[in-house]
């Protein structure tokens, strides 16, 4: 039985945004972060280049440590990303991503908007993951610039002004929306936020092509195809692929979906303490997930 099959929409919802925090927590079955040799400082103005906000001093080494599984400037180079630009980002998590974009906008006269999860009264761990995530950009106003914080979810309104945004990023997040049936809105909601000739960036794990594609996406894993499907039908067209984040040793049929490789690294279905005696090693050997790194434009 999939481990996660049994779960509500709301559910999967709120554990898509605790899945966000991996960078900032550790869970039990994850091992403590190998020490990394001291990287110097980013210069004075360094964020006014993609490289040199990845190389900032302000980000953790456990968020540096991902950098080769994530290509964080290579990804963010397919999508043309810019200086100067306004892009919004869907369902942060806890800003790993945040933490390389805000930089990058502020010190280039951008703007960012960060779509975060839309509040419900009934999930107040999502509430408290938002909370954190506005405690951090507060922090440092000088650093992440005038972040505009707005919602994304079932009955969420525009996550931007309509017809004003030059790019808009799907990081990871089209599964967690899919659990939650508010995938063809993700896509129209970001439809109407770009300019014509806008970009929508989407990175997304990809699953096995030929199997029925599972609809709520409960392991975690996507067809490529099926991306561009509800993109299409959103109004949207593709502009190229890329394999950037590609993992030909993923074999996507682990025991607890896409959670059981790192960074989450499950030994047990999510809510069940972690099973002491699971051998992780094989699920670390394949390292994180095979993605599609995908482009589409809003047509003029």
């Amino acid at each position: 039985m999939d481990p996660v099959s049994s779960w509500s929409r709301r559910g999967l919802l709120v554990a898509a945004g605790a899945a966000g925090l991996v960078g900032c927590g550790r869970k039990k079955d994850e091992p403590a972060a190998k020490a990394e040799a001291p990287k110097p400082a980013a210069a004075k103005g360094g964020a006014s280049t993609l490289a040199g906000a990845v190389a900032g001093d302000w980000r953790s080494s456990a968020d540096k440590a991902r950098d080769a599984s994530r290509h964080p400037v290579q990804s963010l180079e397919f999508w043309e990303i810019q200086p100067g630009q306004t892009v919004v980002e869907f369902w942060p998590g806890a800003g790993w991503y945040t933490e390389i974009l805000a930089p990058f906008l502020a010190s280039t006269g951008g703007k960012l908007y960060e779509a975060v999860l839309e509040a419900d009264p009934a999930d107040p761990a999502a509430a408290d993951m938002v909370a954190a995530f506005r405690r951090k950009l507060e922090a440092k106003p000088k650093l992440y610039g005038r972040v505009d914080i707005t919602t994304f979810g079932r009955n969420s309104g525009p996550v931007a002004p309509a017809g004003s945004v030059d790019r808009v990023l799907f990081l990871r997040n089209l599964h967690n929306w899919m659990a939650g049936g508010i995938a063809e809105k993700a896509f129209k909601d970001a439809l109407a936020a770009l300019k014509p000739g806008g970009i929508l960036g989407v990175e997304e794990h990809r699953g096995e092509p030929g199997r029925v594609q599972d609809v709520l996406a409960a392991d975690g894993y996507v067809q490529q195809a099926y991306v561009e499907q509800l993109a299409k039908e959103a109004g949207f067209v593709l502009a190229g692929s890329s394999e950037i984040n590609a993992n030909p040793k993923d074999t996507k049929d682990h025991p607890f979906g896409v959670w059981t490789l790192p960074p989450t690294r499950l030994s047990a279905p999510r809510g069940d303490p972690a099973e002491p005696d699971f051998d992780h090693a094989k699920y670390d050997a394949i390292g994180e997930s095979d993605r599609m790194t995908l482009k589409f434009v809003k047509p003029k």
